[in-house]
């Protein structure tokens, strides 16, 4: 009985970023991150740039540093690295408490996420013409 070996059909170039510290609940990064999947990177950052959510500017600093890792340790070509997954996940939620009328307290939740972002290089596809 020999041992099987798991073999990567997907020959795909990828590289990730993660940002561990982001100060916004799962719930707001969410459609940020559906929005820019499947994007090249630099429309990606261009339509982060012109968002009014604040969390845009810690997805636009995870995109920045992903492409600096592709360039710099991989040596991928910038453009054409495109947005292949963006998810993130709950970290810890930091609770406050603010005093209410008649002696009592409400709860102020705190959430803080963690994103991921994973870039892959696309490849060109050849034009299929007619046969000589």
């Amino acid at each position: 009985m020999g041992k099987k070996k798991k073999i990567d059909k997907s020959n795909e170039k990828t590289v990730k970023s993660v940002n561990n510290g982001i100060r916004s609940s799962v719930r707001k990064l969410n459609p940020i991150l559906r929005s820019i999947v499947g994007k090249k990177v630099d429309i990606a950052i261009r339509d982060l740039q012109f968002s009014e959510k604040r969390v845009t500017r810690d997805v636009r600093k995870t995109i920045s540093s992903a492409v600096a890792n592709a360039e710099n340790n991989f040596q991928y070509d910038i453009d054409k690295l495109i947005v292949k997954e963006a998810y993130c996940g709950k970290k810890i939620v930091m609770k406050r408490f603010r005093p209410r009328a008649k002696g009592r307290a409400a709860p102020i939740l705190k959430p803080w996420s963690t994103l991921t972002i994973i870039l892959s290089e696309v490849k060109q596809m050849e034009k299929h013409g007619t046969k000589s």
